[in-house]
């Protein structure tokens, strides 16, 4: 069986939206909203894409 890598459009984007929003309020609190959104987003994508792998048995 070919191992094909698997990709998670959905987690990376939840991530990107979770990440924003939870950016927004740090950056908020450090002084910088603009900067954790970007910050926030690029962290949240990249975590819940590679925890939230997605299915593996879909074809």
């Amino acid at each position: 069986m070919k191992n094909r890598p698997h990709r998670n459009g959905r987690g990376l984007f939840l991530g990107a939206v979770l990440g924003a929003v939870a950016g927004y309020f740090a950056g908020r609190a450090a002084g910088n909203p603009a900067m954790g959104i970007i910050l926030g987003s690029l962290a949240g994508a990249a975590l819940l894409y590679r925890v939230n792998p997605g299915s593996r048995n879909r074809r």
